[in-house]
């Protein structure tokens, strides 16, 4: 067998094809998972590949291969531990189930207060709350926009507010 290199052809790849059923081997039982072990397999190969010109023989090359692919290895472990994958499970199905229940009940306050304002607060009032508290607009805004001095804004969303605080709270008292 020829241990010299070729002026053509790197070391590295004829030592990948004799040793890589090896390589994977040591590989996966490094890391309990074929798919991890051949992807560490193609990161030694790439890694050793762009220094292929400094690798003399076949040996050579074998040797970093099988290091590189232990180390590797390692580093693929330690970075599972320090960032875990959580598989889902009945705990994080029932998790989920309640958080899309926290929107639903949320939604459907959403639904309740909107019903209120449509039901109890007067044109005017249900306009300066929109403006305010969905839109974000200062009262000076809404004041020149509704053509009203500015304290006369603050007393309406003031009573809107109470208006909706109170209509709620008899409703959530009912039920």
């Amino acid at each position: 067998m020829k241990q010299e290199h070729d002026a053509n052809i790197s070391p590295i790849l004829p030592a990948f094809q004799r040793l890589k059923r090896r390589l994977h081997r040591m590989a996966g039982a490094i890391l309990g998972n074929d798919d991890e072990a051949a992807d560490t397999l193609q990161d030694a190969f790439c890694r050793l590949w762009s220094k292929r010109d400094g690798i003399k023989t076949e040996n050579e090359a074998a040797a970093l291969l099988t290091t590189t692919v232990k180390h590797l290895s390692i580093d693929t472990l330690r970075q599972r531990k320090r960032f875990p994958i959580n598989e889902l499970d009945e705990e994080h199905e029932l998790t989920f189930d309640n958080e899309t229940e926290a929107i639903t009940e949320r939604e459907e306050l959403y639904r309740r207060v909107e019903t209120l304002i449509d039901q109890k607060l007067s044109p005017t009032a249900r306009e300066i709350l929109k403006r305010k508290e969905f839109l974000g607009e200062s009262f000076e805004t809404i004041a020149q926009a509704l053509n009203m001095q500015e304290t006369a804004v603050r007393m309406q969303l003031s009573r809107a507010r109470k208006t909706i605080r109170e209509c709620y709270r008899q409703q959530t008292d009912s039920l």
